[in-house]
């Protein structure tokens, strides 16, 4: 286990995840993954196995949880990505404080930018919708292939914001995909377990981690 531990930083930026850190989308999403496998005639899953696609590409959770090709995989995330986007992107919840969050890091003149594995048009789509593109518009997401990894796309972030290096940002984010990201890039790491990936401290100092969040407004008290 490597803990770095919580430290307070004057971070120039933040990059927040989406699933699990901005927004709670359990409900959209879980219904298009209801959806997909009625329609592919796949037996249904166990609660814990449907909350595992919350969060990470929808192709590798096909994969792990039904064992499927990565060429069926690709089809079944055709279909719940189809009934997503019409459907069930908007039926999504922000977490309690995360716009307090937001507000205060924004009068504090932290930049503010959006990494998610969600595609990059839905995610600009539910972004403005819940009003976070008040704080940024840089948002990246997704591509349709699922050929970039959480590391490209927060690296896309890093190249808009524009920083010195990458001390002056830390990424924000439930799970180990954010914080592998983040590890691999340089940057710190904030891991949240009001999410669906990290549940407790433990879970998330299984990663190089510069703080933990158990509700949005601790994430402040990691900025100077």
């Amino acid at each position: 286990m490597r803990r770095i531990g919580s430290k307070m930083k004057k971070y120039k930026a933040a990059i927040f995840d989406v699933d699990g850190t901005l927004l709670d989308t359990t409900e959209g999403v879980l219904a298009a993954v209801r959806y997909t496998i009625r329609e592919a005639g796949l037996n249904e899953t166990d609660s814990q196995s449907l909350l595992s696609f919350i969060g990470p590409p929808i192709q590798d959770s096909f994969c792990k949880v039904y064992g499927v090709s990565a060429e069926k995989a690709q089809e079944l995330a055709g279909i719940f990505r189809n009934r997503y986007k019409d459907y069930e992107l908007l039926k999504a919840i922000p977490y309690t404080g995360i716009y307090d969050v937001m507000e205060a890091l924004k009068k504090k003149g932290v930049k503010i930018a959006v990494a998610t594995y969600k595609r990059q048009d839905y995610a600009e789509t539910i972004l403005k919708h819940f009003h976070f593109d008040e704080y940024s518009d840089i948002m990246y997401g997704a591509d349709y292939e699922n050929k970039l990894k959480k590391s490209d796309i927060i690296r896309l972030c890093l190249e808009k914001l524009q920083l010195p290096g990458p001390d002056d940002a830390v990424m924000i984010g439930d799970s180990l995909h954010d914080a592998k990201g983040a590890q691999a890039l340089g940057l710190d790491f904030i891991g949240v377990t009001y999410g669906f990936g990290f549940r407790t401290k433990e879970d998330v100092y299984m990663y190089p981690a510069a703080g933990c969040a158990d509700v949005p407004s601790d994430i402040l008290k990691l900025f100077i």
